[in-house]
């Protein structure tokens, strides 16, 4: 082995360079983070919209965004990184008495945790947001702590913060396969050698299962294409435009660079690996566009792009011990909310790989959870 590390970290995205930090943060020894792509953050986390937000419909995941939401706001006077954390809120958009009734139910539950969300009509919904189409719209959510961030400055932000603190991250490092003995963890083989370990974090993204593979561990995450697509500069769109997620059609839409950055999930897209950005994909979604915001009909296409997500069945993250191997890690699959869920990823993560309890009941999040008969499913999932 041609050096030895307390703990080697898989992928250099925003989750796996949290995890680092909060683990130098604690001093847990000597950490690295192999990155096959010659650039850290430069996959998954790149291609994101960069949506933060704690509106989702299962109590595990808005505990995680709050804890992050806490963490982005305080992110530059943490780890001294320039970043802005721009809290234009989230607005959910509900045309159907289902989604209604679906939306009372979580805003109960965000009451009962103490997210603040404000419950909107139609008339409140276009007096915050004018430009869009409002006529079939039933009701609406807001929070004004909901935001968006830029995942690149945030990733780098992590990078040289854990750089600081002895972090190694080794880029054009692709891990290849996993020593062990029995259970027992002894090291890491990359395209550029061997590192000897006894404790690895799979935070891998899209190519999570491939290397829980290596271990004959059949993890159920699976990869599938997202496209966005962005305009040049709208004169109809000010600095206070939030976030908007149409529940029923399933675009999300925000500001960017004085245009509007649009996305939306095709459900018929197939799993792999390809991130092509397909004319036909970002037909639909400016089609969806145009039906909640009609003045899109003079936007000029600036940018689009495909990216990975790395999905579960029930749309939750995989975050715990693999079990059959105590010191193999897992912190992966989470279905489109990587970057948004990444500080508190990184600070419950550090507490579980240091023998402690973490301060977020991980229980819900387990890598055993797929045996059970019945799923709770997050369904508040763009």
């Amino acid at each position: 082995m041609s050096e030895k590390y307390d703990v080697v970290i898989i992928g250099g995205g925003i989750i796996g360079c949290s995890i680092a930090y909060y683990l130098a943060k604690r001093k847990f020894g000597k950490i690295a983070v192999l990155e096959k792509d010659q650039y850290l953050g430069n996959g998954a986390t790149a291609k994101c919209a960069g949506g933060i937000r704690a509106q989702f419909g299962t109590e595990i995941n808005v505990r995680l965004s709050m804890l992050s939401e806490q963490k982005f706001e305080i992110f530059q006077e943490e780890t001294g990184a320039e970043v802005q954390f721009d809290q234009v809120g989230y607005l959910f958009l509900m045309t159907t008495e289902e989604h209604m009734e679906a939306f009372r139910k979580q805003f109960a539950m965000w009451q009962r945790v103490g997210h603040p969300v404000e419950w909107l009509s139609r008339e409140q919904i276009k007096k915050l947001v004018p430009p869009l189409f409002v006529d079939d719209v039933l009701g609406g959510t807001f929070s004004r702590k909901d935001g968006i961030g830029d995942p690149h400055q945030f990733t780098q932000g992590y990078v040289s913060a854990a750089r600081k603190l002895g972090v190694k991250f080794l880029t054009e490092h692709e891990a290849i396969g996993i020593y062990h003995s029995g259970d027992v963890i002894t090291g890491v083989v990359t395209n550029k050698g061997e590192f000897s370990t006894n404790c690895v974090v799979n935070a891998a993204g899209p190519h999570s299962r491939q290397v829980a593979a290596w271990l004959g561990i059949d993890l159920p995450v699976r990869a599938y294409k997202r496209q966005i697509v962005t305009t040049a500069p709208l004169d109809f769109i000010t600095e206070s435009f939030p976030m908007v997620v149409d529940m029923s059609s399933g675009l999300y839409t925000h500001k960017e660079s004085g245009g509007l950055l649009l996305g939306w999930a095709d459900k018929d897209t197939p799993e792999g690996f390809d991130e092509s950005a397909h004319p036909d994909y970002t037909d639909a979604i400016l089609e969806k566009g145009l039906n909640r915001i009609p003045q899109l009909e003079i936007a000029e296409i600036k940018a689009q792009w495909g990216g990975l997500y790395d999905t579960t069945p029930d749309h939750h993250a995989i975050l715990g011990s693999s079990g059959v191997y105590p010191k193999f890690f897992h912190a992966n699959g989470f279905s489109g909310h990587g970057f948004m869920h990444a500080p508190a990823v990184g600070i419950v993560m550090s507490e579980l790989i240091c023998g402690e309890s973490p301060a977020i009941d991980l229980s819900a999040l387990s890598p055993h959870r797929f045996a059970a008969t019945t799923l709770v499913e997050e369904n508040t999932v763009i």
